[in-house]
Parts: C-alpha cells; structure tokens; sequence
C-alpha cells in the first residue's frame, strides 16, 4: 500500500511538472518579451493560452500536499519544517501571480498594466525556481528524518538546489515556448511562430547544458541520485533527452502535434527519473518510503478517494484542455478599452 501512495504521490508532482510548469514558462516568456509596443502580440499569444486553464492546475499543487502530509507525515513535517523559506516564497508568488494576472486584465492604467505585469512574470520565474531549489535540498540530502527542522538557508541555497532550481525555469520555459508556438500556430500567427520557435531552441539549448552542468554537482552533492541516474533511472534519462532534441526537430517546419507531445514527455521524464533515482526514499539514505508511511487504513481511504477523484476530476480536466484546444472556451477577463487586443501591454 506504501508502494502504491508513493507513485500516487509522483504521478501528482510530475502532472504538476507538466502543466502547471508550462503555465509557469509562459510567465517567463512574458517577463522576457520586451516593452510596451516589441511585447504586445507575444503577451497577446500567452495570455489566450493561459487563459482558460491556469486556474486549474494548482489543484495538483494541493493534491500533493495532502497525500505528502496524510500518507506520509514525518517526510511532510521534515520537508515543511526545513523547507518554510522557499515554500513560503512559493506561495507567495502563487498568490500574487494569480492576483496580477486576474486584476491586470480588469484595469486600464497603462502604469497599473504595467505593475500587474511585472508581478506576474517575475512571480512566474521565482516559483518553479523555489521547487527546483526544494527537490534540490531534498536530493542532497539537506533535509534530516525524523521531523526535525534543518538548516532553514543552507537547505535550499546550495549548488545542488541552485542548478535545480536553474534547470526547473529553463525546462519550463522550453515546453511553454514549444506549446506557445503550436498556440501560435493555432492562431494562424507565422511571426508569433518563428517567435516561438527560436525562443523553444534556445531554452531547449540553456536546459540541455543546466542539465549537464548539474550532473557534476548532483554527482558531488546528492551522490545517491546520481547513482539512481546513471543505473536505474539512465533509461527515462535518455528518454528526456531524446523527446526533447525531436521536439525541436518537430519544430523546424510547420509545427506539428508531436512536437507538443514530445516535449510534454521530455519534462515528464526528467520528473520521474528524480523519483526512481532516489527510490526507495523519500528522503535519500535517511527515510524510506515504508518507515514514513502512515497505517494502512489510512492510505487505503487516500487510495480510494484518489480513485473517485480519478473517475470525478480527471475527465473535466480532459473535456477543459480539449475545449481549450478547439478554441470553444470564451476569452477571460472583461473588455478591455477601446482599439485595444485582450493581451494588451502589461510592460
């Protein structure tokens, strides 16, 4: 049963890799698009793909919490204890990044535009910076068993947590400008494509060498996952690596539907080689997934509950991305003022 909460509890994360990460590089893209006038038709891209769907991906956000914190509660209160700082951070950025991007679109102050967007993109880049940074001090080993509260700086600003938290926003950037520029695409956009497209290169280009870089440190700092890496989990490595390189050769011409599909499974197996490598601990070499799990009964409900959420959510889910996709879903937000596109200026 310990076995079966522990993969729950990674399938949530890597589901919230995947999508909630997406919304977060397009925040990123946003922060990077440049002024007022240079910015306007890239912001106008990625607030028609966000739009619709970035409330929803934080409820994997919670999920995890809830199955850390019910199934395995010491790893829960080590994490937290030691961790507050960057989950704070996180949090923090959350909210925020939710209010601007809501309250952006419901002013007409070209300053308060500018404000709201501002705090978006920069709280889009500091989130997955902080859980790359906390899978980091988890992996090396920064976070003791026992629910006891360790180093609250060191924990999380180390070097395995900084190419961790470096390689978290660059590979969140590249599957956002790879899923932009199908959006774009979608659009009928060709400028916002190439736009896109070189932007997907060249994050698929700075994760690829974070990656490498970090598989030096991961080698000095978390020795145990860098022995999962190269044994155990070096097969969902390869794959990473390889459905990211074809992602951007689906890019080079008309974007196609593989490429999307390739760079999701690119992401997702970065994710679930950090899983397997430091199978089975939830806390490398200090806490095992059977010493941190809670009685059996209790699991069981959080299995049974998982599998009506399963029959419950996960369809609506499915029925929002393809009504998303098919462009059935109604713009977001209110009407902006007159002469003005629904992802006007916000920088």
């Amino acid at each position: 049963m310990d076995t079966a909460a522990a993969l729950l509890l990674f399938a949530a994360i890597t589901i919230y890799a995947i999508f909630g990460g997406a919304d977060f590089g397009a925040g990123f893209w946003d922060l990077t698009a440049g002024g007022a006038q240079r910015g306007e038709r890239p912001r106008e891209v990625i607030d028609h793909s966000i739009g619709p769907v970035w409330e929803a991906n934080h409820v994997w956000l919670i999920f995890i919490f809830v199955v850390l914190w019910t199934c395995f509660s010491e790893a829960y209160a080590s994490i937290t204890l030691t961790m507050f700082v960057p989950l704070t951070l996180a949090a923090l950025g959350i909210v925020l990044r939710g209010a601007s991007f809501a309250f952006g679109k419901a002013v007409f102050r070209q300053r308060a535009r500018r404000s709201f967007g501002a705090i978006f993109a920069v709280s889009s880049v500091l989130v997955p910076y902080c859980f790359g940074a906390i899978a980091g001090g988890i992996a090396s080993g920064q976070v003791p068993a026992g629910g006891r509260a360790g180093d609250p700086l060191r924990s999380w600003v180390n070097p395995t947590s900084v190419v961790m938290g470096l390689l978290a926003v660059s590979v969140t950037a590249y599957v956002a400008a790879v899923l932009l520029t199908w959006d774009a695409h979608r659009l009928s956009d060709e400028a916002m494509v190439g736009y896109f497209r070189v932007r997907a290169v060249a994050a698929g280009a700075v994760a690829g060498a974070v990656a490498l870089v970090g598989l030096f440190v991961v080698r000095s700092e978390a020795s145990y996952v860098f022995g999962g890496l190269t044994s155990r989990a070096l097969p969902l490595v390869i794959i990473s690596a390889v459905a990211g390189l074809g992602a951007l050769f689906l890019l080079r011409g008309r974007p196609h539907r593989g490429g999307r599909l390739a760079a999701i499974a690119a992401a997702g197996a970065l994710v679930l080689a950090w899983g397997v490598a430091q199978w089975n601990y939830l806390l490398p070499e200090t806490l095992t997934v059977s010493a941190a799990a809670a009685p059996s009964g209790t699991i069981t409900a959080v299995l049974v509950a998982a599998g009506l959420a399963v029959l419950l959510i996960v369809p609506a889910f499915i029925l929002l991305y393809v009504l998303d996709q098919r462009g059935l879903l109604p713009e977001e937000g209110v009407d902006d003022e007159p002469g003005r596109g629904p992802g006007a200026s916000r920088a």
